[in-house]
């Protein structure tokens, strides 16, 4: 079974490769953190603030040919967790099928953001990275003295 999950936070570090993003249960307490580079933290935050730019970058490419081959992003799925690995689909409706597409956690959020398409997250994945979704926050900036507050953007 899937739980419905919604975009809460991001942080952005530039000094770093690694970002997170991190997932609120709608109808519960747990969260979920995903790690993701630096070029997808930026992706998501352009595309929740609705930052136009000149030329189309790779999840605005792929929404105008999902929109233009009559497909509409209904939504995403985080399926599985192995080693250490997020692997999620993009459901997709077109011509009244169902397709899903293979995708990166990071990219199925950046795409579907701007258009608060829904997010769920598989059960045992969320089972598994229980224990871990408070240290891997904690690792990245808990202990860091230097994260100041205006990098951390809360979505809800």
């Amino acid at each position: 079974m899937a739980v419905r999950m919604e975009l809460s936070r991001i942080f952005i570090r530039e000094m770093t490769a690694m970002q997170i993003i991190e997932l609120s249960e709608l109808d519960g307490d747990r969260t979920f953190p995903i790690v993701i580079g630096l070029p997808e933290a930026f992706a998501i935050e352009r595309r929740l603030k609705g930052i136009e730019i000149l030329r189309p970058q790779t999840h605005d490419l792929l929404a105008s040919i999902i929109g233009s081959l009559g497909g509409q992003l209904k939504e995403i799925a985080i399926t599985d967790l192995v080693d250490g690995t997020f692997f999620a689909k993009l459901i997709v409706e077109q011509n009244g099928q169902t397709i899903e597409i293979d995708s990166r956690p990071s990219d199925a959020i950046a795409l579907g953001v701007a258009e608060d398409v829904p997010i769920y997250v598989a059960e045992h994945v969320l089972t598994q990275t229980e224990s871990d979704s408070a240290s891997a926050l904690d690792m990245e900036f808990g202990d860091d003295e230097d994260f100041e507050e205006d990098e951390e953007e809360d979505w809800q």
